[in-house]
């Protein structure tokens, strides 16, 4: 398949009874190519649609291509297979704990449209190929309020990327681990040295990496292998995907939207979308004036270059209300010498560890959810200076637990000031620049605490969230050990993030809404180019890329419902559309 196909259709448009020339005519126009994008064309294409991807960007894959690619899914169909019980009435019980009504992304009707297409969507998945694994042991975040669960997320086991034909070689993989690496693993490898249970999972994880390169397979895992399984059923059904072809306007018609102008190999072509346009083409992680607008920083994200909002842009220059801009998916990172966010999570979780502000006093619970955190340490920041702030650890931390981003240049990251070390508490103060007293101090009584089992301040390690991440090796809690073994180290965290979570305002249906809450027929978004249906929090593991994925496809089926599309669509759309019709009415 072409990355640009550029066969003139004709055809003509009409605004006012003035004719419009195409240059190009689809049923259905996506901008985006991570799980959002490619969700929807899929399902566009199984309900008979013709269907253009459109990237602005010369990689496809998006975020989800360098992210986990777990998928936060409550109820579904792995889950029962596995004989594990869930029901739709207690994800929703769920999400009402934790998700507050803030307007129409987070409406009672958006979560159950989210919950009730759950279902539907894997299945369909499946049905196209896509293997399936339940992280079995990973507790929803709020693992003590009603309606929570343990292993309501799933991941692909893996996907051999050769299959992509050369292919993968425009995504972003290579910026990602080139192993078959799963989220199940990940908790288990951190304490591969500490743990019997975590030295059988790293020899598991090596056999299996070796047998597949000596069968010559390019196994990956974890985002990669979601992102790549999507775009093989894409290239599968020959969807074309132009790449370097960013969305710059989306073009109306009484009203609707009828098609868009994109930008392909220095061209400005005009392309209809007779049945809709999707937006999925990210957040604005990387907008550094937009970061300084809505949220006050400039912004340390893990998410790829080309994350500038021009989704979102786009949306609004035809009226398209936007919400939740101030917030992201936060969580802490580490700066590395590259300039890349490193992303945190066993790390400040694993004991012998504790984070401080810039003055040396402790203000959270080190083990809580990675969104939990990015909120704490930007309003202490208001209080006291706290971005940066340090995780400081004992010599126990380092020898016995894995530290990801130590592995990709301790050298550099000591030599540019992000990691301090030193054989005392004073000294590490001293060269930090925090205040001696407050610090030891602050370590004094974490000490206590660690000795006793129970976290006073901030109870880290009550939940089987904050244990998921710990040391059972370690008593009586896996996740408090004292700071007494030097060298001391001290890593500067930023509130980094995984992508921002603010943008259009959508529906059930994924239809992006104005300001007063009437819908722009036939313009669609989806991920992060929207306002997050989780809200200002965060579920259990997945919950970015599960609804970027289920609205891409619901958003997909309804510009299929609307169509009076003379090609009748196959067997698997006919089975789709009867899923949909059962799904969301």
């Amino acid at each position: 398949m072409a990355e640009a196909d550029l066969s003139q259709s004709g055809g003509s448009g009409s605004a006012g009874g003035t004719a419009t020339a195409w240059d190009r005519e689809v049923d259905f126009l996506v901008a985006g190519s991570g799980a959002a994008g490619l969700s929807a064309a899929i399902t566009a294409t199984l309900n008979g649609l013709d269907v253009l991807v459109v990237e602005s960007e010369e990689k496809w894959g998006g975020t989800t291509c360098i992210s986990g690619g777990g998928l936060w899914v409550p109820n579904n169909p792995v889950m029962k297979k596995a004989g594990i019980q869930d029901s739709i009435e207690e994800a929703l019980a769920y999400m009402d704990a934790i998700i507050p009504d803030l307007g129409p992304w987070t409406s009672r009707e958006r979560k159950l449209a989210f919950l009730t297409a759950i279902p539907t969507y894997v299945n369909m998945l499946s049905d196209q190929g896509i293997v399936w694994s339940r992280s079995k042991d990973y507790p929803d975040y709020y693992p003590d309020l009603p309606g929570s669960k343990t292993g309501r997320a799933i991941e692909l086991r893996s996907f051999n990327m050769r299959k992509l034909r050369g292919y993968q070689k425009k995504s972003r993989m290579d910026q990602g681990i080139p192993a078959p690496l799963r989220n199940d693993d990940v908790w288990l490898l951190g304490r591969a040295w500490s743990s019997p249970h975590g030295f059988l999972r790293g020899a598991q994880f090596i056999f299996r990496t070796l047998r597949h390169l000596v069968a010559g397979d390019q196994e990956r895992g974890m985002g990669p292998a979601l992102a790549g399984s999507l775009m093989y059923i894409v290239r599968r059904h020959g969807v074309p995907v132009w790449l370097r072809s960013p969305i710059t306007e989306v073009i109306v018609e009484d009203g609707r939207a009828v098609g868009a102008i994109v930008t392909n190999r220095g061209r400005q072509l005009r392309i209809r979308a007779r049945r809709g346009v999707m937006l999925a083409a990210g957040g604005f992680a990387r907008n550094t004036e937009w970061r300084e607008k809505y949220q006050g920083i400039p912004g340390w994200s893990a998410a790829p270059d080309g994350q500038l909002g021009t989704g979102i842009k786009v949306g609004m220059d035809i009226g398209g209300d936007i919400a939740m801009m101030e917030d992201a998916w936060w969580g802490a990172g580490v700066k590395m010498a590259s300039g890349a966010n490193s992303f945190v999570l066993g790390e400040r979780s694993f004991p012998y560890s504790m984070v401080v502000d810039q003055s040396g006093e402790r203000y959270l619970d080190e083990s809580e959810s990675y969104v939990d955190f990015g909120h704490h340490m930007l309003e202490r920041d208001k209080v006291s200076p706290a971005i940066h702030s340090w995780l400081v650890t004992d010599a126990r931390h380092t020898r016995r637990y894995l530290n990801t981003f130590t592995l990709m240049g301790k050298k550099e990251l000591i030599e540019q000031g992000e990691i301090v070390v030193a054989d005392t508490l004073a000294e590490l103060a001293s060269k930090t620049g925090m205040d001696r007293a407050t610090l030891l101090a602050t370590v004094a009584r974490f000490n206590g605490f660690a000795k006793e089992g129970v976290d006073r301040d901030f109870q880290r390690g009550r939940t089987s969230y904050d244990r998921y991440y710990g040391d059972p090796g370690v008593k009586p809690n896996p996740n408090l050990g004292a700071l007494e073994k030097g060298p001391f180290h001290a890593f500067k965290l930023y509130p980094g993030d995984l992508g921002t979570k603010g943008g259009l305002v959508t529906d059930e249906h994924a239809r992006v809404l104005r300001e007063d809450g009437s819908s722009i027929d036939g313009l669609y978004a989806a991920g992060n180019n929207t306002a997050s249906v989780m809200g200002h929090t965060y579920p259990g593991p997945g919950s970015s890329i599960s609804p970027a994925g289920i609205f891409g496809y619901l958003g997909a089926l309804h510009a299929a419902q609307q169509a009076q599309n003379p090609q009748a669509p196959g067997r698997q759309g006919r089975k789709v559309a009867e899923q949909v019709r059962s799904a969301i009415g």
